[in-house]
Formats: structure tokens, C-alpha cells, sequence
């Protein structure tokens, strides 16, 4: 996906002239793949090089992980949801038989002294939201009728349905993750790009310039690029997962590169 995303901004910018490239990654940077602390780690230098400034939002997952060294007991929800993978990657064994406090507290304090300071500095650092012009960055969502301010890190984080379902939930257009589709989701009033990459291969990212938008998505079985499809509704719901063009809220003409970019 970096290489798309380099590949894409290079035309681009040749074509118009701007160089004003900001990527926003959705959250959900650990858990279910092998690369956990290859990402973290790869993070933390600038991943895309000049010319790009790099945005992170906190993902469920990340909060999880570190619920877990505050408390081992979170342990049994954050294990069954992609956690071992990530406790792997930092060279940590699992617990063996029942999860109890003595063994999930042993593999906590294991976790504890391996994870780097400065990985662990970080992903406690993340922020839940971002704004840029008329665009909403979040993990999973927000609650309908909360203003932004005042909305809860458990929804920012969790939220699901209420969020999916609701016509609109702000006066800013909402791009997240989380919630993962075989397909991008590109609404009027919102986009969804968790595209299940643990499971399909596939990471997706919407390129968002003025008013258009496209897709730059990762084959799961090649890396051959995928020929574009046009999208003519401002509206429609993605029926296929090629590159899409449309239209939607202004973003003052900067071009933003958001992606779900995890170790999934």
C-alpha cells in the first residue's frame, strides 16, 4: 500500500502541482497479523518518506493491548480477538490452558519488558479523532446527536450499528475502519474502508482531493494494480472493490491518503 500511495501522490502532484500529501492511518495498527511490532516500529520513522505528513488514530485494538498492561484479566477479551498474534510478534508465549489472573498477569509482565518503551510511549499517544476541513477521521465512529467534544473513547473506538445506520451523524463527512466490509463503503456522509485484510489480503485507502474521491486498494493475490471503475453517485455504496471516483465534502483542496493500515 505505500507504494501505491507513493506511486498515486507522485502522478498527482506532477499533474497539479500540489504537494500538500497528508496520510491518515484509521487505527487497528496490531492484532491478527504477524507484523505487529514491525509496524509500530516502522511508524515511528516517517513511513512514507518527504512530502508526506503522517496522521494516526488510536483502534480498538491498540486500546485493548494496552488495557491488558493495566489489567491481565483484559486479557481474555483482547487474546480472542487477534491479541496472541500480537504477543508473537513480540516474541511472548501465550497462556496454557485456563486464562486465570496468575497466568494472564505472568504473560503481562512478559509483554511488559519486552514491548519497547518508545512503542508502548506511542501508541498511548494516539488521538481518537482528527479533523481536516470538512472530513471527520475516526476509528469505528461517533454517536449520532453528541456533539464532538463530548462524545465517549467507547464509541469513538466500538460504536457500530447506531453509527452505520444513522442517515447522517454530523455535519462533517465520517471516514473509518472498523466496522469491515468486503467492499469499501462510500456514502455521501460517510466512507468505511476496513476491508478485512487479515482474512481478504486487502488494504484500502481513499485518496480525497477538493471534492473527489478515488480508492487505491491492494490486490489479495498479486500485486498487480486494479483497472478503475467509475462511480457517477455522490451516494452509492461500493459493489465492487476497484479504484472509484465520486464526489463529496470540501477538504480545502488538500489531498488526503486515508487508509486502516494494520498488521491484519
Amino acid at each position: 500500500m505505500s507504494a501505491l500511495i507513493g506511486e498515486d501522490a507522485a502522478r498527482r502532484d506532477h499533474d497539479s502541482g500540489a504537494t500538500d500529501n497528508r496520510v491518515v492511518l484509521l487505527g487497528d495498527l496490531i492484532d491478527r497479523g504477524p507484523s505487529a511490532a514491525g509496524v509500530i516500529e516502522w511508524l515511528l520513522s516517517p513511513p512514507l518518506g518527504e512530502g508526506f505528513a503522517t496522521h494516526v488514530l488510536m483502534g480498538n485494538h491498540e486500546r485493548l493491548m494496552l488495557d491488558f498492561l493495566d489489567d491481565p484479566m483484559i486479557g481474555r477479551a483482547w487474546l480472542a480477538l487477534g491479541g496472541l498474534q500480537t504477543l508473537d510478534s513480540y516474541g511472548v508465549a501465550p497462556p496454557i490452558g485456563a486464562m486465570t489472573f496468575e497466568r494472564l498477569s505472568a504473560v503481562r509482565d512478559d509483554l511488559a519488558a519486552r514491548l519497547p518503551d518508545r512503542h508502548r510511549t506511542y501508541l498511548a499517544a494516539l488521538p481518537l479523532t482528527l479533523v481536516i476541513g470538512d472530513y471527520l477521521f475516526v476509528h469505528a465512529g461517533i454517536r449520532p446527536g453528541v456533539p464532538l467534544p463530548r462524545q465517549e473513547p467507547e464509541d469513538l473506538l466500538w460504536i457500530r450499528e447506531e453509527f452505520l445506520d444513522a442517515p447522517a451523524s454530523c455535519d462533517k463527512g465520517g471516514v473509518h475502519g472498523h466496522q469491515g466490509t468486503a467492499c469499501p463503503e462510500m456514502r455521501s456522509h460517510r466512507i468505511g474502508l476496513d476491508t478485512g485484510a487479515y482474512r481478504s489480503g486487502v488494504l484500502s485507502c481513499v485518496v480525497l482531493e477538493g471534492r473527489t474521491r478515488h480508492l487505491l486498494q491492494t490486490p489479495p493475490d498479486s500485486q498487480k494494480k486494479r483497472s478503475p471503475i467509475s462511480m457517477t453517485s455522490p451516494g452509492i455504496t461500493s459493489a465492487s472493490c476497484g479504484t472509484e471516483s465520486s464526489t463529496g465534502p470540501e477538504d480545502d483542496s488538500r489531498r488526503i491518503l486515508i487508509s486502516p493500515l494494520s498488521a491484519r
